[in-house]
């Protein structure tokens, strides 16, 4: 059994931070890229940033330098660091990631439950 829980949502100000984390746990071997994806109703998810296993990192275009992913050194936790947040930012956050369970055996996409994110004054 693979979980990812995510963490850290919640009701901030417009030019507010917040920051989300998501522990991955159960049978893993290894992981490999971890993302955040954001979503509101009615609208596709659409993917956040973006941070391999070997650091590298990938964001949307509308958020660069305002959002920033990192790992833990483990790298089975992953954060994603908001700042300046905007009522536009407000969603759903997912995190998702490719997890090996076994040595030899290939990656399966993992998603968690999802944090709410509201930007409001």
């Amino acid at each position: 059994q693979v979980q990812l829980v995510e963490s850290g949502g919640g009701l901030v100000q417009p030019g507010g931070s917040l920051r989300l984390s998501c522990a991955a746990s159960g049978s893993i071997f290894d992981i490999n890229a971890m993302r955040w994806y954001r979503q509101n109703p009615g609208k596709e998810r659409e993917l956040v940033a973006s941070i391999d296993s070997d650091s590298s990192t990938k964001y949307a275009d509308s958020l660069k330098g305002r959002f920033t992913i990192s790992r833990d050194n483990a790298k089975t936790t992953v954060y994603l660091q908001m700042n300046s947040l905007k009522p536009e930012d407000t969603a759903v956050y997912y995190c998702n990631a490719d997890i090996r369970r076994r040595i030899g055996s290939p990656y399966f996409n993992f998603w968690g439950q999802g944090t709410q994110v509201t930007v409001s004054s």
